[in-house]
């Protein structure tokens, strides 16, 4: 969520910022409810004053034999005042709150303008992949060696599914093994999380109110036994109940909610692993096929808390260390500084670390790191204490990688003109496969 004091300063300045996002934000009308606010806020203080006054005159009055009820009466009055000022600040801090709550994160000075027509691409590693043979997309390949069954997943779970079988199921989980492996000996703490979790995650970390149409939810007041308490449009509100997470970010994001960490203890570096939820309702290409987009997929997650000055070094650190998982498997890949337009709600920069897929003649996103600065630590109120005092903290995502869209890239890369695919070196260690041969797959 953006500082109210920072737009309060400068508001022309604050519009344009945003306005790199797409079209231009007013803040007349917060502004004025700001101003509002804080005239009901003096004349409360005023009154609380004068009734400290009068209270404090009450006894000395009456000992020396005064009339005091005047005052009692005036009193009366300043409390009914001060509770009806009080109800309508409350009243305009809410209406505040809603229209912060809507705005995206102010994107950094170095981030462009618009959409990802503008997104720019900072350097890539190796080149494209040669063929000397006649090569097969990664569906075709999958299908062929009995890697995954799209048709049975489909039949299960509907459009969008897919079961990972045999070296198939082996691959994938050499893939998040391999990455998890590397992130802990990067310093990352390891954790396992909820599937499943209430919905005040996804407000902290930046997806609700406005996103929360792109979850799977399970309604406020549901049982375990189905049984649904609330009507549909309190369910489709998205501040209650529990959702299932599409992505891990939005766990982590919050898990230091309503917290003081300790300046001594930053950062905190943690990654996880969980599938990712995700309607995405509207949203596939028709090249998305296959495991590059679905509604249930893997990704292993980094995340940041830190000190607010080193938040910088933090996404460069974190971008580069994505880059070397991509690199241990000998992918191709490019890495892209994302435009304002093309950047989540939450980030205020993100680069993407971009595998070819040579079928598809396209770069597809495995890697998107970005730093929030304090967007979400203002929404969780997570704060750090130190010798200069109390300031919130910086938290920065980065998948550690998506290896439901590392899977494609591999089968094409690492394929042979048997129809087989090698298995590349450092994931041997996980899965006990030197290569998958054509003829072994499951029917």
């Amino acid at each position: 969520m953006i500082d109210l004091n920072w737009i309060r300063a400068d508001p022309e300045r604050a519009a344009a910022a945003l306005a790199k996002r797409g079209p231009r934000t007013e803040f007349h009308q917060v502004l004025a409810w700001d101003d509002q606010r804080r005239e009901l806020i003096t004349e409360t203080d005023r009154l609380r004053a004068r009734r400290n006054e009068v209270s404090s005159q009450i006894p000395r009055r009456k000992q020396g034999g005064e009339d005091v009820q005047p005052l009692f009466e005036e009193m009366r009055g300043v409390g009914q005042r001060i509770k009806t000022l009080d109800e309508d600040r409350s009243v305009l801090e809410r209406r505040i709150r809603e229209f912060l709550e809507q705005l995206p994160n102010v994107p950094d000075d170095d981030v462009a303008g618009g959409g990802k027509e503008h997104n720019r691409v900072l350097h890539a590693w190796s080149e494209q992949p040669p063929y000397d043979f006649d090569p097969r997309d990664h569906l075709t390949l999958a299908d062929s060696l009995g890697l995954i069954d799209f048709e049975r997943g489909a039949k299960v779970a509907g459009s969008g599914f897919w079961i990972y079988r045999g070296a198939g199921a082996l691959l994938e989980m050499a893939l998040i093994n391999y990455c998890i492996s590397r992130n802990v000996a990067a310093g990352y703490e390891l954790m396992l999380l909820p599937h499943l979790v209430n919905a005040q995650c996804g407000y902290v970390s930046g997806q609700f109110p406005k996103f929360g149409q792109d979850v799977y939810r399970l309604a406020a007041g549901q049982d375990s036994d189905g049984g649904d308490t609330v009507s549909t449009a309190e369910a489709a509100e998205g501040s209650d109940g529990q959702i299932l997470i599409p992505t891990s970010e939005t766990v982590l994001a919050a898990i230091h909610q309503d917290e003081i960490i300790a300046a001594d203890t930053l950062p905190r570096k943690y990654c996880a692993f969980t599938p990712c939820y995700r309607r995405e309702a509207g949203s596939y290409r028709s090249h998305d096929r296959g495991t590059i987009r679905g509604h249930q997929f893997h990704k292993v997650e980094l995340f940041q808390y830190v000190a607010p000055d080193q938040s910088d070094a933090a996404l460069a650190g974190m971008v580069e260390h994505a880059e070397s998982l991509v690199r241990d498997l000998g992918l191709h890949y490019r890495v892209s500084q994302l435009a304002a337009g093309d950047c989540s709600a939450a980030a205020a920069k993100t680069c993407d670390i971009e595998v070819w897929i040579p079928s598809m003649g396209s770069y597809e996103e495995v890697s998107s790191a970005s730093n929030t600065r304090d967007y979400q630590s203002r929404r969780g109120r997570i704060r750090t204490r130190g010798a200069s005092g109390t300031a919130l903290v910086h938290t920065l995502n980065a998948s550690g990688l998506a290896t439901s869209r590392l899977l494609p890239a591999l089968l094409e890369r690492y394929q042979r003109a048997d129809g087989g695919v090698t298995v590349p070196e450092v994931l041997r260690p996980f899965c006990g496969l030197e290569s998958i041969t054509p003829g072994a797959g499951a029917g």
